[in-house]
């Protein structure tokens, strides 16, 4: 299976471009939190999963499954990365971004990238303060998945 891009499909944009006003944050240097207007799910990248799927009933059972399953994720991400547990942190954090960049979270995805490059150097002080951001975007990647996406039709 192939590693799903980190930007869009419209153009190959960044997942979280540097917007007016933005600095670079210190944590590893990524981009400090996106203006309110920025979108959280890429719904390109929701179109492609429902074209690969032959249609929007699975790639929306999907999306539902991963919205259902945030908090479960995440808790065994924070967890393992709480322990210092390289390989659970490992499993936990690939899982998330895979399945992150999969549903259009690509801003989550990126997110999640570097926690995993954190944990793969064995950089757990970075990772939990990466942990808190994770956190914070999946909050927001579901809640927007749930209302631009799963319930929209409902």
């Amino acid at each position: 299976m192939d590693s799903p891009r980190l930007t869009s499909s419209s153009g190959g944009v960044p997942a979280q471009p540097l917007a007016a006003g933005n600095v670079a944050d210190p944590v590893a240097g990524l981009p400090a939190p996106a203006a309110p207007e920025s979108r959280w799910v890429e719904p390109e990248i929701l179109a492609e999963l429902e074209e690969e799927l032959d249609g929007a009933q699975l790639a929306q059972a999907f999306a539902r499954d991963y919205a259902a399953l945030w908090d479960q994720r995440f808790n065994k991400l924070s967890a393992a990365v709480d322990i210092q547990d390289r390989p659970a942190s490992l499993d936990a954090v690939i899982s998330l971004r895979i399945a992150s960049a999969m549903v259009g979270g690509i801003r989550l995805a990126v997110l999640a990238q570097a926690l995993e490059d954190a944990v793969r150097s064995g950089d757990f002080r970075q990772g939990q303060a990466l942990l808190e951001r994770v956190g914070e975007h999946g909050v927001h990647t579901v809640s927007e998945l749930q209302s631009s996406y799963i319930l929209k039709d409902s």
